[in-house]
């Protein structure tokens, strides 16, 4: 025996307290409530007094079988066993391994299983192994125990090394082992692992499983594979919960909101009842598209159903919220969390960086400092962007150096910000030098930024050098492409322009199209240059000619120089008016009534001269207009812009 009193055997009455005894105990939220409870179901108490090996852990039951006053049965053990799962207590779960061992049980393999399934649902996968590898005799529940362990602790590459070691000894998966496998898959190196497993869901006929079918599904869903995705979706003998949050997360991680969108109101109508996952992915759906209204209608789903914001909801939809254009509205969620985490502040501070408020980005930044919730790398990249969209230029070198003091190293990322931060101040030399003394290789983005700086300062001799620079390590990417003959062309130096386009062409470069989108009447509709294909059309410029009269009569000035290609100045500025954000513009103030803030995504940056055609706008037309480009959000009021033209 491990452990010994003084010989001494229970009554039938406290006998039968013990079964009320271990029932409560396994019912019971924590080990404490055990002990508080313990008295009561157990009449021997002087027995208990003597039993301190166990104090305070709630597993005073094995000094009674110790001291031979109990007999221990298979029950007794999975019930101890089953409390430790619950209660996440690996160190318990050691406790009563250790008195199995020295048990008649200690080669049950029942048992093992049992003890095994414990370690893994506790995370302890070092334990789990050990004890997979001492079993002299392993089943298919061994196996399947091992390789669910692995797969819902991060470890995938070892649940799909021990996969196939499980069928060279000829046991055959079930369908608890197919879906813990496909889910390791799913985050694995590559499909080709899936759909290898996939194989073998049709080989064992359990494809069709609503159980394994669902993780099938989502493994592909997880690569982006939605086209395979939807044919083991809509082949599923039923579906349920699970296969609809695995499709609504797909494409919310493919930034296809519509679709999440649509798959989300026909899980409604199906009547399955949304969770905070299927929420989660539906706020991260909508925050890809920018659609205010319709996130709205969504968090209402959540209040009516009686939804607690809960951390990983709560920060989607104020991620949501900021990236819809409306930074108040995720401030409210904010102050509404039951628990704000490091995720929490760094969607706020990412909020106020796009939205051009730096120094508000810096003051919760401090103040996230101050309360003691320490920053990571992710933090410190939202300081840096707001300091580099607000030109905070000593604050912003200062967050660098912070970086130092939280161990946090730099990645390429921050690198990336601190030299937008410099070229932005106009210090060029300063942020070459910056490139020269990194600690790692400077990457095509470090001299993008770079590059950006130089477009914005017209210096040519070192934006050509930086451009030069990303052709090297990135040839296919059309931006800096685009950016160098911006440069050009705004110089006055078309032909160069046009040498850099004919590079483009010559090496299957293509400038991604230019497009718009703008939601009204809870639709969204998208515009793109020069756009012919929208059934009101002539309509709409009709309304951007009216606008576009009215702001030159206060100042507006059409920039001719972000037309790339050869023409007269009228034919230059008549394409400058049709830009694709323009275009929606002008619609938005065809269908919206008076006041109603308008709200435009683009796929791109907003170029110069529709930056400062929306300032003159938003004096004529008396509204607030907030466009959100690949960069940032630009709220437009009063003929000027929140990002102080900077």
């Amino acid at each position: 025996m491990l452990y010994s009193t003084s010989p001494r055997t229970l009554s039938n009455a406290n006998k039968t307290h013990l079964v009320r005894y271990l029932t409560t105990f396994v019912a019971a939220p924590t080990f404490a409530d055990i002990s508080e409870t313990q008295d009561f179901l157990i009449q021997d108490k002087d027995l208990l007094r003597n039993s301190h090996r166990h104090s305070g852990t709630g597993l005073h039951v094995l000094d009674l079988i110790d001291s031979g006053s109990v007999e221990p049965d298979r029950s007794l053990y999975n019930n101890l066993l089953k409390k430790c799962t619950l209660l996440k207590k690996p160190d318990q779960a050691r406790i009563v391994h250790a008195h199995i061992t020295a048990s008649l049980f200690k080669d049950d393999v029942v048992m093992q299983n049992t003890i095994l399934n414990t370690y893994c649902k506790c995370g302890s996968l070092d334990d789990a192994r050990r004890l997979f590898d001492e079993m002299p005799v392993k089943d298919m529940v061994t196996w399947t125990a091992l390789i669910t362990g692995y797969s819902q602790n991060d470890q995938p590459l070892k649940a799909l090394v021990l996969f196939p070691q499980m069928l060279r000894h000829g046991l055959k998966p079930n369908q608890f082992t197919l879906s813990s496998v496909l889910k390791a898959s799913g985050a694995g190196p590559s499909d080709k692992y899936g759909k290898q497993v996939h194989a073998f869901c049709f080989k064992y006929g359990y494809v069709w499983n609503v159980y394994v079918g669902s993780s099938l599904l989502d493994m592909y869903a997880r690569f982006g594979l939605m086209d395979d995705a939807w044919l083991i979706f809509d082949a599923l003998e039923s579906k349920n919960e699970v296969s609809c949050n695995a499709m609504i997360a797909g494409h919310a991680r493919k930034g296809e909101g519509e679709h999440a969108l649509k798959m989300f109101s026909g899980m409604l109508r199906e009547g399955f009842e949304p969770n905070h996952f299927t929420y989660s992915s539906v706020f991260t759906a909508l925050a890809s598209m920018g659609s205010l209204e319709q996130g709205k209608w969504v968090h209402a789903h959540v209040i009516k159903s009686g939804g607690k914001l809960v951390a990983y909801v709560g920060n989607t939809l104020l991620d949501m919220y900021a990236k819809s254009g409306s930074i108040e509205d995720a401030r409210k969620v904010f102050n509404r969390l039951e628990k704000r985490e490091v995720v929490s502040w760094n969607a706020m501070i990412t909020g106020y960086a796009q939205h051009g408020l730096g120094k508000e980005a810096v003051r919760w930044f401090a103040e996230m400092l101050r309360i003691g919730i320490a920053p990571n790398e992710i933090t410190f990249l939202c300081v840096l962007t707001a300091c580099s969209h607000a030109g905070l230029l000593d604050k912003g070198q200062e967050c660098f150096e912070l970086m130092k003091k939280y161990s946090t190293e730099p990645q390429q990322a921050h690198y990336v910000t601190v030299v937008d931060l410099l070229g932005r101040a106009g210090r060029l030399d300063q942020a070459v030098n910056f490139i020269r003394t990194m600690p790692i290789e400077p990457t095509a983005a470090v001299w993008g930024a770079l590059l950006g700086a130089c477009r914005m300062h017209k210096n040519m001799d070192l934006g050509t050098y930086a451009a030069d620079r990303i052709f090297e390590l990135d040839p296919h990417d059309s931006g800096p492409h685009v950016l160098l003959a911006n440069m050009y062309a705004s110089a006055g130096r078309l032909s160069d322009a046009a040498k850099v386009r004919k590079m483009m062409k010559e090496s299957g470069v293509k400038k991604e199209p230019a497009c718009s989108w703008v939601e009204t009447k809870n639709a969204v509709h998208m515009f793109v240059a020069n756009d012919d294909a929208h059934p009101q059309r002539e309509e709409i410029r009709k309304v951007w000619e009216e606008i576009c009269g009215k702001i030159k009569e206060i100042g507006y000035v059409p920039d001719s120089s972000h037309v790339l290609f050869y023409a007269d100045q009228q034919e230059r500025e008549a394409k400058l008016q049709l830009h694709s954000e323009k275009l929606a513009l002008a619609f938005a103030l065809m269908t919206t009534p008076p006041g109603f803030t308008i709200r435009i995504k683009k796929n791109i940056r907003v170029c110069g001269d529709c930056h400062s055609a929306f300032k003159f706008a938003s004096k004529v037309v008396e509204r607030e207009i907030i466009v959100r480009d690949t960069n940032r959000y630009h709220h437009f009021r009063y003929g000027s812009c929140s990002c102080g033209d900077y």
